[in-house]
């Protein structure tokens, strides 16, 4: 039996492609950017798997988000698939019917098809694909997190319940104890993504989430983001953690 990887880089863009709905200057704009990008996370994971990179910031379309406010529970703070408040709870967008069709069709769907495409590819050739769903957090709360508990830890791994097996979620989580760094799963943040058409439905489409605490590797200076002395160590470090997360799930699947 064998095993492929997906790389899921869903919130490292800051480009906004079209202005379309934004009430704010863009002052308030780039400020949110920066609170809200998962700043160098296709840096830190350009490793040699096929992956996932949404070209378009996360306060344009958040393809991570339920298309529907209705089953999103973060629409509610202004934060669904459609971005609509700031952090400090500015209107910064007016979405209309018109506007979230174009969203939804032309930016949200065509990365989930891509991301679907990929995932039955891998399962055609491999018996089994683990999505590695790549992201970094702020070592602060955002005022809108659900969870506003602190100290945060260096690393949180993101699981789910039916994608992820236990084997996996103890591979990084050892891995990166061992080196010294703290560690929590579904702290500050739960889940990893699975394409819907596999979604509860596909076992051997499994899923791990990897979130990096920003204060690892850059820093923010009056909203200029700047890479610290240690975002190459950070880079290797996430290298060898996919390596190892695949060596141990490749003996699994033998």
């Amino acid at each position: 039996m064998s095993q492929g990887i997906i790389l899921h880089i869903p919130h490292s863009s800051t480009k906004i492609p079209m202005m379309d709905g934004f009430t704010q200057g863009l002052e308030v704009l780039k400020n949110e950017i920066t609170i809200l990008t998962d700043w160098y996370t296709d840096e830190l994971f350009d490793l040699p798997y096929p992956k996932v990179i949404t070209p378009f910031s996360r306060i344009f379309c958040d393809v991570e988000r339920f298309p529907d406010d209705e089953t999103e529970v973060m629409a509610q703070f202004g934060m669904g698939m459609c971005y609509t408040h700031t952090d400090d709870n500015k209107v910064m967008r007016e979405i209309t019917p018109d506007l979230r069709f174009v969203l939804k069709t032309m930016y949200y769907q065509k990365h989930h098809d891509e991301f679907e495409r990929l995932t039955s590819e891998a399962l055609l050739k491999y018996d089994k694909v683990l999505i590695i769903d790549c992201h970094s957090f702020p070592e602060i709360p955002m005022k809108r997190d659900l969870n506003q508990y602190v100290p945060r830890p260096d690393f949180c791994i993101g699981t789910d319940d039916f994608h992820t097996h236990d084997y996996i979620t103890s591979s990084a989580v050892n891995f990166l104890q061992n080196l010294g760094y703290t560690v929590k799963i579904n702290n500050p943040y739960a889940g990893s993504i699975v394409p819907m058409t596999f979604y509860l439905k596909n076992e051997n489409v499994m899923s791990l989430m990897v979130e990096i605490n920003r204060k690892l590797y850059m820093r923010v200076e009056k909203n200029d983001v700047i890479k610290t002395e240690n975002f190459l160590k950070i880079k290797e470090l996430v290298g060898t953690l996919i390596k190892s997360i695949e060596n141990v799930s490749n003996k699994e699947v033998l």
